[in-house]
């Protein structure tokens, strides 16, 4: 066995090359990390570092709404070979910690995956053993805080189970913890060497959108907006929690600035990038204000520059908030279509999730996802 607590920690050079391309995913410059990726992997072609973050490329495009069948396949590909690798440096004995971490971390990930597709069973047996590799590394490393993400993640989602997901937790054993999992995750966040930022990510969702907790939300957001000025997404999510903590001023600052970086832009796609957040944020406020005609005419004006090439993001998610828009009003039948239409698309851009289950309950006022 290797030292336990990970060669990955002893190569300076490939941790400052992963964080690098760590950092340039989060800015959406997912060719540059690819290079760097795939950079490692021809080190270290025998470890799975390099094969895990290969795969986060192709998560981080699919995040971003390209959610073609070619990407969808090679996200598929790209994850089970990274468990492929790890399980067999593992079966070798000749692992480290982190073959442990990134054998969780390749799981959790495919859980993550199957869970989007209401693959529940699927779903959940993956986060189990992906929990029980984590486990395993932090048992070998219990300094390592880089598994906090995964176990905080679990614990989290597991204590806030409903209905069929709640009976499988019961099945397999699992109660969850809701404060613990907050715990594990701020102190990732904090201390994490390769998982602070997804912790912070992962934190700001929550508090956005499950915990309702946008002083929090805010902060964090905050901290990615200044780290990260090459995408809108964490400025977008400022927005946001500034209109849910009333700040008006700041919120119309942070329109302002989505609309300067779009003037500024060097190319039509990266202006169109900036430019239709603005918008967007916009159409977020008016339907927390009510104002569902200006909000569909603003979504209006996203949807006539669709770029399914560059932007696929900008063309279902305008359909999900036209569609909220008339859920809101009260106009179900019309609210449905929509729906149906983002349901429909080859590339629902990661909408079609929340499409499902808004045609099954009708949105209601103030729901936080409104805001995503």
């Amino acid at each position: 066995m290797e030292n336990p607590k990970g060669s990955d920690w002893q190569s300076a050079k490939t941790n400052k090359d992963i964080i690098m391309g760590i950092d340039l995913l989060y800015d959406g410059q997912f060719d540059d990390a690819e290079s760097l990726f795939r950079k490692v992997i021809a080190e270290s072609p025998d470890k799975p570092i390099g094969y895990f973050y290969l795969a986060m490329v192709t998560w981080s495009r699919l995040s971003s709404g390209f959610w073609s069948p070619n990407t969808v396949m090679e996200y598929k590909v790209r994850i089970d070979r990274t468990i492929e690798i790890a399980k067999n440096r593992i079966e070798n004995n000749s692992m480290d910690c982190y073959d442990f971490f990134y054998l969780g971390g390749a799981l959790g990930f495919k859980g993550r995956f199957e869970l989007m597709q209401t693959k529940w069973f699927s779903s959940f047996s993956l986060a189990m053993k992906a929990i029980d590799a984590l486990k395993t590394c932090k048992k070998m490393d219990p300094e390592n805080r880089d598994v906090l993400l995964g176990l905080g993640i679990f614990d989290y989602y597991t204590a806030r189970l409903s209905g069929v997901l709640k009976f499988i937790s019961y099945l397999l054993i699992h109660r969850g913890d809701r404060g613990e999992g907050l715990r594990k995750l701020h102190l990732a966040a904090k201390e994490a060497v390769y998982s602070a930022t997804e912790a912070k990510s992962m934190l700001i969702h929550i508090y956005l959108f499950a915990e309702e907790d946008f002083l929090k939300a805010m902060k964090l957001s905050e901290e990615l907006a200044r780290k990260y000025r090459q995408h809108p997404r964490y400025r977008f999510f400022l927005g946001v929690c500034y209109i849910r903590l009333g700040m008006d001023r700041e919120y119309h600052d942070t329109v302002n600035l989505l609309r300067q970086r779009s003037l500024q832009a060097k190319t039509l796609s990266e202006a169109g990038l900036w430019g239709k957040r603005a918008l967007y944020l916009e159409a977020v406020y008016d339907l927390f204000q009510k104002q569902y005609h200006d909000a569909r005419a603003k979504l209006e004006v996203i949807l006539n520059k669709k770029d399914s090439l560059n932007d696929p993001e900008m063309i279902a998610w305008p359909l999900m908030k036209i569609g909220m828009s008339y859920d809101l009003e009260g106009n179900r039948e019309e609210a449905v279509n929509y729906y149906q239409e983002v349901l429909n698309m080859e590339n629902g851009s990661g909408a079609q999730f929340l499409a499902k289950k808004l045609l099954k309950y009708p949105l209601k006022q103030n729901d936080p996802f409104i805001g995503y």
